[in-house]
This record gives C-alpha cells, sequence and structure tokens, in this order.
C-alpha cells in the first residue's frame, strides 16, 4: 500500500528544484557525503552532487528512484529504494537532509531523525525541515505538524538552529500561499 500510494505520487515528477533552506544551510558548506532522506526525484540530491557532493539518496517510490537514477547519470549521487520504517541506508556522512519526510503511513519519524543523527561523522550536521502548516493542495492534510523532540545527548548534539520562518509556496496551477516550516539544524561534536 505504502510503496504503491509513493510511486503514483511520483509518477509524474515534479519540476527539478532544491528545497531553499538545505540550499540555505548546505550552500556555504565544504562538499562531503550527504544522506537525502526521502529524496523523491532528487532535486536536492542532484544540487548537491552538482557541488560536488556524494549523495545517497534514498527514498521508498521506485518511480522516484528510477526517474533521479536517470537524471543523475555522470553525477555522483547513490540512488537507494530502501522503507526508512524498516531500514537505514549504511555510512557516515557530514551531511543529513530530512526535508519534508511525512508520510500517511506508519513511520516511527523520531526514531529515524536518532538513527540519522548518529549516522554524522564528528562535525556532521543533520537538518530537518518539516511541515508547521501545510498549503491547501497538500495531500497531507491530517500531517503531524509538531516540530520532532529527538532527545538526544547534549554532550554529543547541539542545536544550532530551530525556528518556524514562513514562505510563499506555489502548488498546482500556480496557486500561492504562505506556509509555516519548522527547521531544526543540530551538529555532532566534531570531537564526539
Amino acid at each position: 500500500m505504502n510503496n504503491r500510494f509513493w510511486d503514483e505520487h511520483y509518477r509524474n515528477p515534479p519540476a527539478e528544484r532544491v528545497n531553499p533552506l538545505l540550499a540555505e544551510v548546505a550552500g556555504p558548506l565544504p562538499a562531503g557525503a550527504a544522506l537525502d532522506l526521502g529524496c523523491g526525484t532528487g532535486g536536492d540530491a542532484l544540487w548537491l552532487a552538482r557541488r560536488g557532493w556524494q549523495v545517497t539518496a534514498a527514498d521508498l517510490a521506485a518511480t522516484a528512484i528510477e526517474s533521479l537514477r536517470e537524471r543523475a547519470r555522470g553525477l555522483p549521487v547513490t540512488p537507494l529504494r530502501i522503507d526508512l520504517a524498516e531500514a537505514f541506508p549504511d555510512g557516515t556522512f557530514d551531511l543529513v537532509s530530512a526535508q519534508y519526510l511525512h508520510t500517511p503511513f506508519p513511520l516511527a519519524r523520531e526514531r529515524v531523525l536518532r538513527r540519522a543523527a548518529d549516522a554524522l561523522r564528528p562535525g556532521g550536521l543533520l537538518l530537518v525541515v518539516d511541515h508547521g502548516s501545510v498549503a491547501p493542495w497538500s495531500w497531507n492534510r491530517d500531517a503531524d505538524l509538531q516540530r520532532p523532540t529527538l532527545d538526544l545527548d547534549p554532550a554529543r548534539f547541539s542545536v544550532e538552529r530551530a525556528d518556524s520562518p514562513q514562505r510563499r509556496a506555489t502548488g498546482p496551477g500556480g496557486r500561492t500561499a504562505t506556509v509555516t516550516d519548522h527547521v531544526l539544524l543540530v551538529r555532532r561534536d566534531p570531537n564526539r
């Protein structure tokens, strides 16, 4: 059921673009190894790879992963079809990005995000961007709009940003709405 929903959702991929908060955070960083959780058709993964990052891009939807595989030819992107409810990608990363990792199906998101924090290399960053409000055209009208509470060890992790900025979003047919995002940026201690 999960697979069918997401495969259909990505059957007609949206225009390729990077999420603005990822560009803001990752733009000034030196390239390294990145993990894009819930990558969809890969706009963020491709943006990172074009800036020299080695990207593991993980998503449940086979249609999204195949679309990304086609567009990532010649770029340092490893598309990975994985159900985060059951498994987590191998490796350690300088940056883990989870942009709008919402689903209408059961997913222990906070557990997944704690695993993401544990997959950070010393000094690495975890960027989580969630919906703080929902646009009128969204499929996820019943999304959990609470900021995740990860209960990370403060001796190993520090919160560098936790806020709720607003932005103008453009949906189908050019409709626009002001929406709120929850942003959480966590850094792993460089010495641990």
